[in-house]
């Protein structure tokens, strides 16, 4: 089965067809992979066989394997997702590096979590910074939000994440000691080029940012000076060739302020950092 699985998902052009074909079969008998390939002898009954073909044929068809199993690993928790959220990627793993390392120098420190979806970012801050700091997370999405909560509750920090529906930084209560956001950066003209598990599956709205892909975080920078404590830091998640035109967004915005853009393991623009003077 999992060699027919395999040959079905790369005629299918699906890049890692032995791996998915692996997870998708261990959740369809509902156990790890790892007793999945423990077990190569274990004959699958009719019931079993039927649920696996059935979600081959999703996989087959581009339906991103998050969706089809309902989880998905993030830094160290495993998250349930759902078409209404972003797909968590491993990229924005250096972004929370970066938050948590700035907060645990600032055990008090507020933070806040802009266009949360899946809960990702917000949640591993939540596990790891200090017991003191204040988390907020916001979401325009009202779905997304409830994808959220759902995932605090299964980890066990609700208690730790205020959840806020509104449009950017609009919901909070109070200026914040560190913003941080993965927001829409994927300009329109490039639709035509993403994956098809992203263009015809993931939400419209987490994905696209406008003509230039900017859109969204131009209008975040430009309401973060009334929202930032002196000396706060504003970290966001940017497109590869962005780092430019945001640098430019950043200074127009915070002129007196630390502007640098860190590059991901691949050697790309990814992150935005401002430090604010003031």
């Amino acid at each position: 089965m999992l060699s027919f699985a395999t040959s079905e998902l790369t005629r299918a052009g699906v890049d890692t067809s032995e791996l998915d074909a692996e997870l998708l079969l261990a959740h369809a008998l509902g156990v790890q992979r790892a007793w999945l390939l423990a077990h190569p002898e274990h004959p699958l009954s009719p019931q079993q066989e039927t649920t696996f073909r059935a979600l081959l044929a999703r996989r087959a068809a581009r339906e991103p394997l998050a969706y089809i199993t309902g989880r998905r690993w993030f830094y160290d928790i495993e998250l349930y997702i759902s078409p209404q959220t972003l797909i968590p990627r491993p990229e924005t793993e250096e972004l929370v590096e970066r938050a948590l390392g700035w907060l645990q120098k600032r055990p008090r420190a507020i933070a806040a979590d802009i266009g949360a979806g899946s809960g990702a970012i917000a949640l591993v801050l939540a596990k790891h910074a200090p017991p003191d700091a204040c988390i907020y997370a916001t979401d325009i999405s009202a779905g997304a939000l409830e994808v959220a909560r759902q995932n605090a509750r299964r980890l066990g920090l609700s208690h730790r994440v205020i959840f806020l529906q509104g449009d950017l930084l609009t919901p909070l209560p109070q200026p914040v000691d560190l913003l941080l956001a993965n927001l829409p950066y994927v300009a329109q003209r490039d639709a035509a080029t993403l994956a098809p598990e992203v263009a015809q599956y993931e939400p419209a709205q987490a994905l696209f940012g406008g003509p230039a892909g900017l859109d969204l975080i131009e209008r975040l920078i430009a309401q973060a000076p009334s929202r930032l404590r002196p000396h706060g830091v504003i970290l966001l998640e940017i497109g590869h060739d962005q780092g430019r035109a945001v640098m430019a967004l950043a200074r127009r915005q915070f002129p007196r302020a630390r502007i640098r853009i860190h590059k991901d393991l691949s050697g790309r623009d990814r992150i935005l950092e401002i430090t604010s003077a003031s």
